[in-house]
């Protein structure tokens, strides 16, 4: 989820739980507001009803509610004293306009004594209240209706003045995507004003400027090595072989040197395969274009047929699809060079080699030893299942480093005494 639209979500959540409370507390406040309110009307309304009853004393014998709210009874004097001023809510019959007969309504009501020559007299005096239910309703609606303006209010604010403000963050996170080392001289940059955006920016920048030069240095330290150590290689072998061809020496002394000059051909493969790990993993390879696989395929097939022919090894192809992939050409050689290699090299005499290539994964299954490989181990650097083999124990290991500098998956399996190799590529390398 986005920044702003994560932000955006956690703001309407802490908004909601603010209106809401609000909302409550509101709604005690302004339902204690209006029987305040009705309480001191209730008080005045006192005052005049004993008023004119000491004027007019038909008021003392009206003992129900009519359109007037109120009764006075008559009561002892003991009573009397022992009534204080109180206010109920209570509920009355009543006839709204609305209303096809009398329904309870909702009342505040005071329940009061008074003395009226020499007499007692218990005092009701009653007033409509609004319903608490339409209260509440009205306030839910309102609620509602407050929480929906502030979230229209806040989304547009988010997506104007918000998005203008993080506009530079997000020029400079994609400026920041598509950097490329190796390939890229500038480093990313946008305009703003904003302190924080501008100190990313800088540390940003200088993170990347000490990768440059640290990768600078790796690409110079790995070309001096390739000369450094291949030449000396190459010339010891060189000198050998003119030794050898000589003819000057006999059986046990040309016998030790052939085992050198093995041992120094094994030294020229395990740098050249070293290097080009090196290579992979510091992405090097930074060129992509569309390859047909398939392609890649059929091309290195005939290389082998020689190899597995002498093996008695048969390369059987099952199925072969068009499979285009965004990568580096020569890593694309090398993934199938090197698994075909494997399948052919470690297999057994009569042995078969099982080719398929699907819409988006190639495989290559064959023959070999009766049990399972080591899975978590198989493409670890100088593994090897079986200690006297001539290999560097590299060539796995240089196909999973090139599958994870393109996010492809290379997965091994045992199933029907077949050693599976298979490279799943992702939708997006596609």
């Amino acid at each position: 989820m986005k920044l702003q639209n994560q932000s955006l979500t956690y703001l309407s959540i802490s908004i909601l739980a603010i209106v809401t409370s609000w909302a409550v507390i509101f709604y005690f406040n302004m339902l204690h507001e209006i029987k305040s309110s009705m309480d001191e009307g209730l008080e005045n309304y006192k005052r005049v009803i004993i008023r004119n009853a000491e004027k007019d004393s038909t008021i003392l014998t009206k003992n129900y509610f009519d359109e007037s709210f109120f009764t006075v009874k008559k009561i002892q004097k003991g009573e009397a004293l022992s009534i204080k001023d109180q206010y109920l809510d209570t509920a009355l019959n009543m006839q709204d306009a609305d209303d096809e007969a009398p329904e309870e309504e909702p009342v505040r009501m005071l329940l009061t004594a008074f003395e009226l020559k020499g007499d007692y007299y218990e005092l009701k005096v009653a007033n409509s209240m609004v319903e608490e239910d339409d209260l509440i309703k009205e306030l839910f609606y309102d609620i509602i209706w407050l929480y929906l303006s502030l979230m229209v209010g806040i989304v547009v604010i988010n997506n104007i003045v918000l998005k203008r403000l993080w506009n530079p963050f997000y020029d400079f996170l994609n400026q920041l995507k598509s950097f490329r080392l190796g390939k890229d001289t500038e480093l990313p940059n946008t305009q703003t004003k904003t302190k924080e955006f501008s100190d990313l920016q800088y540390s940003v920048n200088s993170l990347l400027q000490r990768t440059i030069e640290a990768y600078e240095q790796q690409k110079q330290f790995i070309g001096n090595a390739s000369h450094e150590l291949q030449t000396p290689l190459a010339i010891a072998i060189n000198k050998l072989e003119l030794l050898l061809e000589s003819g000057n020496l006999d059986e046990k002394q040309a016998q030790p040197m052939v085992e050198v000059m093995e041992v120094l051909s094994r030294l020229v493969n395990l740098n050249k395969s070293l290097l080009l790990l090196t290579k992979i993993e510091n992405q090097q390879y930074i060129e992509q274009e569309r390859i047909g696989l398939h392609e890649v395929v059929q091309k290195n097939l005939p290389d082998w047929e020689d190899i597995a022919a002498f093996k008695e090894v048969e390369i059987q192809i099952t199925e072969i699809n068009e499979l285009n992939v965004k990568m580096d050409p020569s890593l694309a050689h090398i993934v199938i060079t090197n698994l075909l290699k494997n399948a052919v090299l470690h297999n057994v005499p009569e042995g078969k080699v099982y080719l398929k290539l699907t819409q988006n994964k190639f495989s290559i299954c064959n023959t070999g030893r009766a049990q399972a490989l080591d899975g978590p181990r198989i493409f670890q650097r100088f593994y090897k299942p079986d200690m006297d083999s001539r290999g560097t124990g590299l060539g796995l290991a240089i196909v999973k480093a090139i599958c994870d500098v393109y996010g492809f998956k290379v997965s091994y399996s045992f199933e029907n005494f077949l050693h599976c190799f298979s490279v799943e590529f992702s939708p997006s390398k596609l």
